[in-house]
């Protein structure tokens, strides 16, 4: 039985829910896409949300034009504006990266996704700067200044990676952050800008990105990067496998930053992991399974210990990276599809979001915390074999004796996904896959995205009640414990509902 202490160790950080990524933001002026958001923003309740392409062609911003015999660029901002006041009355912030290269600015024809975001260096920095800052002025207009203060803005996506930065030149990333940085700090010196947004594998770059601002007083408001754990791509139609490594290596590259940066002028700076998920593929259906949550809670549970924030990529299915889903639950890597299905990883984001603050207990399969309300809640998880070597265990079993204060007894609620509950992916591979479910299919898949729930009263005994959970493969556990205050009147007896006497 593990002793869960009565005095907290601290604020348990939620860095979790500070930002979540989306696809390009263009997808936001689909009402599907804020029907999704708004239920996430209902259940879960982040603060900020990052996605690809303010600058590129589908947002419409760079529009060059001739007159009178020259070349002259008008900036237009009414996708903006329909993209931003979405995200603003649903409750979220932009997380602004500056990407990709519009056509009409871009030095090359080089392209990335579906979608075709220009990933090449601009031809002109001064019109890309010029772009920046009529861009940023724009925000600041419509929004007000101590408004736009508050949106952190990153230069590019991925520099380190050809594909998404021709040649992944990286002296010419710095001096596009360079150029952008500047820009930035011309239309507010308090606006927040930061990079470089690496992906996995590139830390040296953390290193030269350093010397470079420091040895160019370039400013810098935060420092970025990604982070996976998935191997090389095995492609199927429609569909793509990946190797798995532990989730221990997320929390290794959260780490990464303020490890390499000591020492520099970038060391006390915010550190945000602007992408993070097991695999950076849109089409690997692994996310969608009672496994993927079970993989990324202690992930979630630990994360805030080495970063200021950490953007799970990403919240919908409705992303087409790859192209759109070719079905319900192939194509995307999202906490909901866009016929807002829950998917397991979901409710791991749902049950974080009913965590108290205060941090009693942190092990490697269960964490637990207090609402200020006395409240104490639990959540639990199954191990799980990253390696898919074996299945995992078929049961884990963890009890704790849990803080009590003021009762004789105590309410216990118990909400759970695994293979069976919360999953409906399950019931969907079990009608047959289809491809475009029939309403009546939808219906029962909404029903079998419910997690299992149940609740029962414990006897509390010199202040603390016992709890011995056992999970099942998978599973991911939220447990609720409260104090029992019985309202109930004196004369409440059971044996009376059938009419019978009492003594």
């Amino acid at each position: 039985m593990i002793r869960v202490p009565i005095e907290g160790t601290g604020r348990f950080p939620d860095a979790w829910r500070h930002c979540v990524g989306t696809g390009r933001l263009e997808l936001a002026l689909r009402r599907d896409y804020q029907d999704s958001l708004k239920l996430l923003q209902d259940e879960i309740g982040f603060r900020y949300i990052r996605g690809h392409g303010l600058l590129s062609d589908g947002m419409g911003v760079h529009r060059p034009y001739e007159w009178e015999g020259a070349r002259r660029v008008h900036h237009s901002f009414t996708y903006v504006d329909q993209v931003v006041d979405a995200y603003l009355a649903l409750g979220i912030r932009p997380f602004l990266e500056l990407g990709f290269m519009p056509a009409g600015l871009a030095s090359g024809e080089r392209t990335v996704f579906w979608w075709r975001g220009n990933v090449t260096p601009p031809r002109s920095h001064q019109e890309w700067a010029a772009l920046v800052k009529a861009t940023l002025t724009h925000l600041v207009d419509r929004y007000g200044l101590h408004e736009v203060r508050t949106w952190p803005i990153e230069v590019w996506n991925e520099p380190n990676l050809p594909d998404f930065w021709e040649g992944a030149d990286e002296k010419a990333y710095h001096r596009l952050y360079e150029v952008t940085a500047r820009a930035v700090k011309e239309v507010d010196a308090s606006l927040r800008v930061g990079g470089p947004a690496l992906s996995p594998g590139a830390d040296d770059w953390l290193d030269r990105f350093a010397e470079f601002t420091e040895r160019h007083d370039v400013p810098v408001d935060f420092v970025s990067k990604h982070a996976y754990t998935s191997g090389p791509a095995r492609h199927v139609p429609f569909g793509t496998h990946q190797t798995l490594g532990p989730a221990q290596g997320l929390l290794d590259q959260f780490a990464t930053p303020r490890e390499r940066l000591k020492g520099t002028r970038l060391a006390e700076l915010p550190v945000h992991i602007t992408e993070f998920n097991s695999s950076y593929r849109p089409d690997n259906p692994v996310h969608d399974t009672a496994f993927h949550a079970a993989y990324l809670a202690p992930v979630l549970a630990a994360g805030g210990d080495h970063v200021d924030s950490f953007s799970y990529w990403t919240f919908s299915d409705m992303f087409e990276e790859a192209g759109p889903p070719t079905a319900l639950f192939h194509g995307g890597f999202g906490l909901l599809t866009h016929r807002q299905v829950k998917k397991p990883t979901y409710h791991l984001y749902a049950f974080m979001a009913r965590m108290g603050d205060e941090l009693l207990r942190r092990g490697s399969d269960h964490l637990v915390t207090r609402h200020p309300d006395g409240r104490v809640t639990v959540l639990a998880w199954a191990p799980v074999d990253a390696s898919g070597e074996t299945p995992g265990p078929s049961q884990h079993r963890l009890r704790l004796s849990v803080p009590v204060e003021g009762a004789g007894e105590a309410f216990v609620r118990r909400s759970a996904v695994d293979e069976e509950h919360g999953n409906a992916r399950t019931a969907w591979q079990r009608m047959g896959s289809p491809r475009s479910p029939r309403p009546d299919q939808l219906d029962v898949l909404h029903e079998a995205a419910e997690p299992a729930r149940r609740h029962l009263r414990l006897p509390v005994e010199d202040g603390r009640v016992g709890l011995d959970l056992t999970l099942s493969r998978h599973e991911v556990t939220l447990v609720e414990v409260s104090a029992v205050v019985d309202e109930a009147p004196p004369w409440t007896d059971e044996r009376r509902l059938l009419g019978r006497e009492t003594r």
